[in-house]
């Protein structure tokens, strides 16, 4: 079943680390089937209010999105927007058609 990452960051640090952490992102995505739906600005508030970036990643099924976060080639990475900024990573199994 298809599953989706959905990312919030609010940046908090430096912006040129976090532009080098983006640009090495979907390198480590598509081995895993993944690909990018959403990614960044613009984007528009309904309700409330929102400061973060938001990306949201499709991949084949939740193990793979799992694959994907805990590969080296993330791990790698990610320390990057760990230091940097300040939200979360989610994943959300789809649904199936009724």
């Amino acid at each position: 079943m298809t599953a989706y990452v959905i990312a919030e960051a609010q940046l908090t640090g430096d912006p040129q680390t976090v532009a080098t952490y983006s640009a090495k992102l979907i390198s480590t995505i598509e081995p895993h089937g993944g690909r990018y739906l959403v990614r960044g600005a613009p984007w528009q508030v309904l309700e409330g209010k929102s400061e973060a970036f938001t990306g949201i990643i499709e991949f084949p099924s939740a193990q793979a999105a799992q694959q994907w976060y805990q590969s080296p080639a993330y791990q790698e990475i990610a320390p990057l927007r760990i230091h940097n900024t300040q939200g979360r990573i989610m994943i959300f199994e789809g649904v199936t058609a009724a």
